[in-house]
């Protein structure tokens, strides 16, 4: 989380401690509207360090391809 808290408060141009919040603020948020396998990403994502994030990344896009259903050109 600390990569992710690094990049919002550099673009935001915030403190690390209010990109913190705004970080666990938005990923709480997540978690309470995805499905349980989903959101278990979530904190997954958020703990893993930066060479792990793009395959947590990737799972959870997967994921939320079989959520939103899938939609074939025909």
């Amino acid at each position: 989380m600390a990569t992710l808290v690094q990049l919002v408060a550099e673009k935001a141009g915030i403190t690390e401690a209010q990109a913190h919040m705004a970080v666990r603020t938005v990923a709480d948020f997540l978690k309470e509207k995805l499905p349980a396998p989903i959101a278990g990403q979530v904190e997954a994502v958020l703990a893993a360090d930066a060479s792990a994030v793009a395959g947590a990344a990737e799972s959870v896009l997967k994921g939320l391809g079989g959520f939103m259903g899938s939609k074939k050109d025909g």
